[in-house]
């Protein structure tokens, strides 16, 4: 027994003798600010430099000495990129890195449920998990300034609270997996035309009350670990290193404690990179540093330039010190976190969720007579016309583009649903982009056609004559000048002379549906003609297997718009204004833009301007109805430090289960500032079994009634008469009550 306790005495000592001498970096009993402090005191100058620079071109170089591994970043939006080769953009020919492509953003703020967007990162966290990756390369949250941009479709619509409201739960669900979310593009990058030379002009209201919120809400709200710079410049300094966003508003007013990315190729000087906010330094090349080069990544700005500068006693190493802090905070938060779960990639859960997220955010935008959905008992053929109904969307649009392992196309999920019963028949209409490879993504698709324009017109619309419902697939695609990164759209019309062939059809077959795959709105003056409209994104993995469950019924569509659609490209605030894409300046290289429209975009601008758009911001119909009643508040008085809530009584009165989306507005009665007239300060999504009414509940406090005084730089509420505005879209508000700040 005594033998016994000895060796277990020993032993103990020995454990405790390890254990003491476990470095402080690498104890998970200490707390991340202590091993930061240890690990920092023992990484030497040029280990430091090599943590906040590229290595290859989606990683950066580790601390192999003290453990630290290589740190793994990949394009993210709305589905983990394939992987590339070292220093080139090819493919690296895997077998093993597809991925489930989900509903693109602009669909997932259309769903109006932030337990939507929860789901979505969480899926999208372990796919990137699985695949190795410590960093997601998004979400994007840019504001949907005009209808031209070519990335809209990567964010989350026109309204800062919406986007604010979405943003944190995403966030929140991909880190919830130990891989960090990097919020971008930061900030007010608007369009992708001339984005490497925007110098935006915007008033401090506009930027804290329109373009600032949904960031400062991933940040403050979603604790995002990480922020991407933008291309463009604003105050003359470009956005990857620029002092005022950087440092003032994010780093000081926000007190980010994560690291700032660059944008890839988007540092243009050591100076302002070392002293202006920027930690880390991604991209492809830097301005010529990097030509003739053995290692290009080591002639980045904040590689051998900065290194230089130290040992040449231009810089001082407080910066680097705090920009390396942040990166090791990344790396106990990531690639270091121990705990980090295992991973999943392609899983049924996945395809579950990718159905559900494009389900609730398709948009009912038209529907006379209830054409829709589709009468499967009485109807006998069904003619699809449309090159939106067999062309994969998954690929293309710049660095969202995807290599899935699968992609149901539009046309085979309505054959898959409707089986054997009613036959589905396909005509082309008309060619938009035949091309089988996008962004380094090979579809597979032969989509060549022999036949003129006249004839693909003809041959749909013979079709189209005895049959009992034509569904066009048509909008947009993710080729260059269209929904993608590099470029915005050449004009607002719809692209390939789709127009002619909705047209042709709509004069031989009442039951017209059209479905809108796109990012963005389009302009649709056939609109009357036809006898439904649906907004079907870009839904990713799942489309055609989630667009015919909307189409038949078997979802009962609930999505809403994000984004106000306007009749017109002169009915948006940027084009009415003459503002896009700008000025250039004498010498060519940076084009000047006046946001001139300030506060006033999306549905402020619409209030403002009084112009009539085609759908409003908020719209989306159901197969089902809904009667909103009995608005009443919880107080006729609010203090600052206080909160009023508003209760409305929500009744499903058709025949169908369905959901809701009760959309709150407030209306500032007397600024002493110039206000909108309204501004969306709250919304629930609500379901409801046919027939069944509930009470649903919104509240808010002082911030919902602030505005950005620039006058005196801050937040700022004022005493007063306020209206509250309620309803299902922004431009139906039947219920009204008033309160009074005090």
């Amino acid at each position: 027994m005594k033998k016994t306790f000895l060796i277990v005495l020993l032993a103990l000592s020995s454990w405790n003798s390890v254990f003491a001498q476990l470095p402080v970096y690498l104890d998970n009993s200490k707390s991340i600010d202590e091993r930061i402090e240890d690990a920092i005191s023992r990484m030497t100058l040029r280990e430091k430099i090599r943590v906040i620079h590229a290595q290859s071109k989606f990683s950066s170089a580790g601390v192999p000495r003290l453990g630290f591994p290589d740190f793994w970043t990949d394009d993210g939006p709305h589905g983990i990129r394939p992987n590339v080769f070292w220093d080139s953009w090819e493919q690296a020919g895997q077998t093993n890195d597809s991925c489930v492509a989900f509903p693109a953003l602009t669909c997932l703020a259309a769903s109006w449920n932030p337990d939507m967007a929860a789901l979505y990162g969480k899926s999208l966290g372990e796919e990137g998990l699985y695949r190795g990756k410590d960093m997601i390369l998004g979400p994007g949250v840019n504001i949907y300034r005009t209808p031209l941009n070519g990335r809209n479709f990567e964010y989350m619509g026109e309204d800062p609270y919406l986007a604010s409201r979405m943003v944190a739960p995403y966030v929140q669900g991909i880190q919830q997996n130990g891989v960090a979310a990097c919020v971008k593009h930061f900030a007010l990058n608007n369009e992708e035309e001339y984005r490497n030379q925007v110098n935006v002009n915007v008033s401090d209201r506009a930027l804290h009350e329109i373009y600032l919120p949904a960031f400062k809400s991933a940040v403050k709200e979603g604790g995002a670990w990480a922020i991407m710079g933008s291309y463009n410049l604003y105050k003359n300094e470009h956005n990857c290193h620029n002092a005022s966003l950087l440092n003032d508003i994010l780093k000081g007013e926000w007190g980010f404690d994560g690291v700032v990315l660059s944008d890839w190729g988007g540092t243009h000087d050591t100076d302002q990179a070392v002293k202006n906010g920027l930690d880390m330094e991604f991209g492809t090349g830097t301005d010529g540093l990097s030509k003739n080069k053995a290692n290009a990544y080591d002639a980045y700005y904040l590689a051998d330039p900065y290194l230089k500068g130290i040992v040449e006693g231009r810089y001082t190493t407080k910066e680097l010190d705090d920009k390396v802090r942040r990166v090791l905070r990344l790396y106990y938060r990531t690639t270091m976190n121990k705990a980090r779960p295992v991973g999943f990639l392609c899983s049924d859960d996945h395809y579950k969720a990718a159905r559900q997220i494009a389900g609730e955010g398709i948009v009912l935008l038209q529907n006379k007579n209830n054409v829709l959905p589709i009468n499967v008992a009485h109807a006998k053929r069904i003619l699809v016309v449309g090159e939106n109904a067999i062309k994969m969307m998954t690929v293309g649009g710049g660095s969202s583009s995807l290599k899935v392992q699968r992609e149901v196309l539009p046309l085979d999920g309505l054959k898959t649903r409707l089986g054997g019963s009613i036959t589905v028949e396909y005509e082309r209409g008309y060619v938009g982009d035949v091309t089988g490879a996008l962004d380094g993504v090979i579809t597979g698709q032969n989509l060549s056609e022999n036949r003129t324009a006249d004839q693909l017109v003809a041959d749909a619309v013979l079709k189209a004559k005895d049959a009992d419902y034509v569904i066009f697939f048509g909008g947009l695609n993710k080729s260059a000048y269209q929904d993608s990164e590099g470029h915005d759209r050449k004009t607002f019309a719809l692209p390939y002379d789709q127009g002619r062939v909705v047209e042709a059809l709509a004069k031989v077959n009442r039951n017209l549906i059209y479905v809108n795959i796109s990012g963005n709105a389009v302009e649709i003056p056939w609109k009357d003609k036809v006898a439904a409209i649906v907004q079907g994104w870009y839904v990713g993995s799942e489309a055609g297997t989630a667009l015919a469950a909307v189409l038949v019924g078997d979802v009962n569509p609930s999505g809403k718009l994000p984004f106000t659609w306007s009749a017109k490209l002169k009915d948006v605030g940027a084009h009415a204004l003459n503002t896009y894409p700008g000025t250039w300046r004498n010498d060519k290289k940076i084009i000047d833009e006046d946001y001139k429209e300030g506060i006033y975009v999306g549905y402020r601008w619409v209030d403002h301007a009084k112009t009539k758009p085609t759908f409003a911001f908020g719209h989306g119909l159901s197969y089902t109805t809904f009667r909103l009643s009995n608005l009443r508040l919880s107080a006729k008085k609010m203090t600052k430090d206080g909160h009023i809530t508003f209760t409305v009584n929500v009744r499903n009165t058709g025949n169908r289960d369905g959901a809701e989306v009760v959309q709150l507005y407030i209306h500032d009665v007397k600024s002493t500032l110039h206000r909108p007239y309204k501004e969306l300060k709250g919304f629930t999504k609500v379901y409801l079994k046919a027939g069944e009414n509930k009470d649903v509940t919104i509240s808010i406090d002082n911030e919902a009634l602030s505005f950005y005084n620039d006058k005196v730089g801050r937040w700022t509420s004022e005493s007063g008469e306020f209206t509250a505005l309620v309803g299902n879209s922004s431009d139906a508000l039947p219920l009204k009550a008033t309160f009074t700040l005090q």
